[in-house]
């Protein structure tokens, strides 16, 4: 039988204007390292099939499969507050289109299948450890309730890439809402092509927001409508501990989805200033600047906006700083309503958000795991609370928080045992721990050995469960095993 996906190609029916029509560019020996059966499942693809060489083949770039229309998406950015007219996907194709089996429209994309016109002198090609990187966390966000691209495959090329030195090649295959970004919208507004603005703005509406087809002022309700799914999506990352790394303007999501994992990384210690990538050199994308850039990146959008809110510019400016008015108390409600869940409490009280700042403060303080002192604080609502105070550097300072939580938790009706489950359901026991990354792409890229790979995916895929056999995967870095940088692979 021969590998079937039933592409259908809404964005390629745009006007040429918002992509180039390119090929994958064919590559030596294309191997599955990994394929995602349930999500190909739920694409309504055949994972047996897919897990042939000639599905192999499809996921490499090698063979373009019956009724792609394969183009890379043209788009601009902002890349740490420059702006850039002209970027696009430089390394990925954008093969199509499909319904998955909820009804869901899903673009299927290859992620290093070689250069295209917007490649700026780059290879369009990616290297293992990026592919594998970017599996691991896209699946671990997946699992852990956040919106986010899925990863359906990771493919070894045959060839190698030159970076630093020369590495082995892959592809990976990504699964998203769609690749539509706040960049998008700033690559026609650049122009002042206010009809391509018009048009981009109808398809997402049509796409991901149908609810706003037919209101008076559908414009204004698009910006109000990313608003809130961004505030909501950022509120979640901070919720786990995760860094995004680069949220350039271009890395930002129409839908509502976690886009574009390059360097980033979940926090061991709780630190609010912290920045892993290499190349935020400035702390732009600190852990605590997220929101703030968030709505500096939803600005951005809406001033592409302006022309389809109003003529008179000045009315248009008000409206839109309007609609981006409510992005801080969004923000501010999910973020918070989220800490609550946290730290066990099914009410809202006066002093609720001081008493979390507190265990904030103590932890970035005393240098307290973020994973694993929210993980353990369930713990401690049932029994002892020695695992919870041994996060910290000074025990004592959790001892005096407790004191204080435990009286705000006595208010409530909910006992231990209620209070343990809801509170390990939304406090993961097992992150994609930076140095477990790094130690699993070492051992492919170095050894070919995929193993380490194959089970730090099946621990991940259950974050929120105890899974005593893989309890290693849970512990802190040693001093000599932290990452300090990560990077973006490109």
């Amino acid at each position: 039988m021969t590998v079937h996906f039933p592409f259908q190609n809404s964005y390629s029916a745009l006007p040429d204007s918002f992509f180039a029509r390119v090929a994958p560019t064919p590559v030596a020996a294309p191997r599955l390292i990994k394929l995602n059966r349930p999500l190909a499942l739920q694409l309504g693809l055949d994972p047996d099939l897919l897990e042939t060489p000639e599905g192999a083949a499809i996921l490499a770039g090698k063979t373009v499969p019956e009724g792609a229309d394969p183009i890379a998406m043209a788009y601009a950015g902002h890349q740490f507050g420059h702006f850039v007219p002209q970027l696009g996907d430089g390394r990925a194709i954008l093969l199509g289109e499909v319904i998955d089996r909820d009804g869901v429209r899903r673009d299927i994309q290859l992620k290093g299948s070689g250069p295209t016109p917007f490649s700026r002198r780059g290879d369009g090609r990616a290297a293992l450890g990026p592919v594998l990187r970017e599996y691991i966390v896209s699946e671990a966000m997946f699992a852990l309730g956040i919106p986010t691209t899925r990863s359906l495959a990771a493919v070894i090329t045959g060839e190698h890439v030159i970076r630093e030195t020369a590495l082995p090649g892959a592809v990976l295959t990504r699964v998203a809402a769609s690749h539509i970004r706040v960049g998008t919208f700033q690559f026609f507004a650049a122009r002042r092509d206010t009809e391509a603005v018009r048009r981009l703005a109808d398809h997402v509406i049509v796409r991901h927001y149908p609810e706003l087809r037919d209101l008076e002022r559908p414009y204004h309700a698009l910006l109000a409508g990313v608003v809130a799914r961004q505030a909501e999506l950022v509120a979640r990352w901070l919720l786990v501990g995760f860094i995004h790394g680069v949220m350039n303007t271009d890395n930002s999501s129409i839908s509502g989805e976690t886009i574009d994992y390059g360097p980033c990384a979940f926090m061991d210690a709780y630190n609010p200033s912290q920045v892993f990538s290499s190349i935020d050199e400035m702390g732009r994308y600190a852990y605590a600047n997220q929101p703030r850039i968030a709505l500096w990146n939803l600005t951005r959008l809406a001033e592409c906006l302006l022309p389809l809110f109003s003529d008179e510019q000045e009315k248009a400016v008000a409206e839109a700083q309007d609609i981006l008015g409510a992005f801080s108390d969004q923000f501010s409600a999910a973020y918070q309503a989220g800490l609550r869940r946290k730290v066990g409490l099914f009410t809202e009280r006066d002093g609720d958000e001081a008493l979390i700042q507190d265990l904030l403060d103590a932890m970035a303080k005393n240098q307290a795991d973020f994973t694993l002192t929210f993980r353990k604080l369930g713990d401690a609502a049932v029994e002892d609370s020695a695992d919870a105070r041994a996060q910290f550097m000074e025990p004592a300072a959790f001892d005096e928080w407790a004191g204080r939580w435990r009286a705000r938790i006595a208010l409530e009706q909910q006992g231990a045992t209620e209070r343990q489950a809801a509170m390990h359901a939304v406090n993961p026991m097992f992150i994609p721990r930076n140095h477990r990354v790094e130690a699993v792409i070492q051992a492919a890229v170095n050894d070919d050995n995929y193993a380490p790979f194959e089970e730090l995916v099946k621990v991940l895929a259950k974050p929120f469960d105890d899974q005593p056999a893989y309890a290693a995967y849970a512990d802190p870095p040693l001093p000599d095993q932290r990452v300090l940088q990560t990077f973006c692979g490109t």
